[in-house]
């Protein structure tokens, strides 16, 4: 049998794409419920928050923007859809729930000035104003941490790169609740839709 990745090339996938010239950082649902021991949403580990928190903080000192996505849904998730349907637990984000879960993480937290995106789908960019503001603000590289990589992480790469813009996903920066969606998605996003860098790599680039 053929080593996977020699197959994928062999095909074709998997070309290196440049990075551009005016790059964002885009914090993908870093929130409560994901870090809470307990908490249905619940990774396990706090290492892609801890990456996300030296990416942002290599971009702030590079004077690169930092956008933030957060999950919010109004009464009994009327504006979900059939996504809200489909995962039980997003009701955890639904208005008025008597829970902090859908709070952005402190060590990440915004600051003034900063966009924040509430969205009620997996992709940043569904119904949402994300792309137009990419536009006015000339970005052509989206860097992407965040939850979960399977999920909202995928989907947002794949919109990213269909509106024309190069994503940039952060290994170390992006989590799931099981390892083998986790590098399986990785895998596909780097063959097909995204760049896949080495946080090392990223933070040197966000420098410049």
């Amino acid at each position: 049998m053929n080593d996977l990745s020699d197959d994928y090339a062999t095909a074709g996938f998997g070309r290196s794409l440049d990075w551009g010239q005016s790059p964002a950082v885009l914090v993908i649902d870093m929130v409560k419920a994901y870090f809470q021991p307990g908490a249905e949403l619940y990774l396990g580990s706090r290492d892609c928050l801890e990456s996300t928190v030296r990416v942002v903080a290599a971009a702030r000192a590079g004077g690169v923007p930092v956008i933030y996505t957060r999950v919010a849904y109004g009464p009994d998730g009327v504006d979900g859809g059939l996504f809200f349907k489909k995962v039980g637990a997003l009701r955890h984000f639904v208005a008025g729930a008597g829970n902090d879960l859908g709070e952005i993480m402190p060590e990440i937290a915004p600051r003034p000035g900063d966009l924040v995106i509430t969205k009620q789908y997996a992709s940043a960019f569904f119904g949402t104003s994300l792309a137009a503001t990419l536009t006015s603000r000339r970005i052509d590289t989206l860097v992407i941490c965040g939850v979960s990589t399977s999920g909202c992480v995928r989907a947002t790469a794949v919109d990213a790169i269909s509106y024309g813009y190069l994503p940039v996903v952060v290994r170390q920066a992006v989590g799931d609740r099981d390892p083998r969606p986790h590098e399986a998605n990785l895998f596909d996003l780097a063959a097909k839709y995204a760049e896949v860098w080495d946080e090392a790599a990223v933070t040197e680039r966000l420098w410049r």
